[in-house]
């Protein structure tokens, strides 16, 4: 089944509140991605015992990727929100990979790039939903006030 361009996302109030909740873990999401960038600039260039702080973060959020997966399929979203949903877990994947995956060809040198992509994509997820939740607002608060 696949929907048309002009589908209208227009909220109902359940619809609203489950978007809000898809979009306040989107947003905790890309917060402990950030706190991790910041500990591995800590563990580099102030003291190693913040690794283990990296270490647990990843550990910590990465299941949050994968209910967000699932979230983005229940409620109706772009396709630019579901593929950028959907691009996290994977790249959460080649990253564990390039990490801990032994092999001839150096792939460690591909997880800060993975990261990189992670971050890039979550912060844009987080854009897109914001863009859609206050345009849905700004339109229920117009059709209030004009009616």
């Amino acid at each position: 089944m696949a929907l048309s361009s002009n589908f209208n996302f227009a909220p109902t109030a359940s619809r609203r509140w489950t978007q809000m909740g898809f979009y306040i873990v989107a947003v905790l999401f890309n917060l402990c991605l950030t706190i991790q960038v910041l500990t591995v600039g800590l563990a580099y260039f102030y003291n190693p015992q913040w690794w283990n702080v990296h270490v647990w973060l990843v550990r910590g959020y990465s299941g949050l990727s994968l209910v967000l997966l699932v979230w983005v399929y229940l409620i109706p979203y772009p396709r630019r929100v579901r593929s950028l949903t959907t691009s996290m877990p994977i790249l959460l994947g080649l990253q564990f990979l390039t990490i801990h995956l032994k092999s001839p060809l150096p792939l460690g040198v591909l997880h800060p790039l993975f990261g990189f992509a992670l971050f890039s994509a979550s912060t844009i997820l987080v854009h897109h939903v914001w863009r859609i939740l206050s345009t849905k607002s700004n339109v229920e608060e117009t059709a209030l006030t004009h009616d």
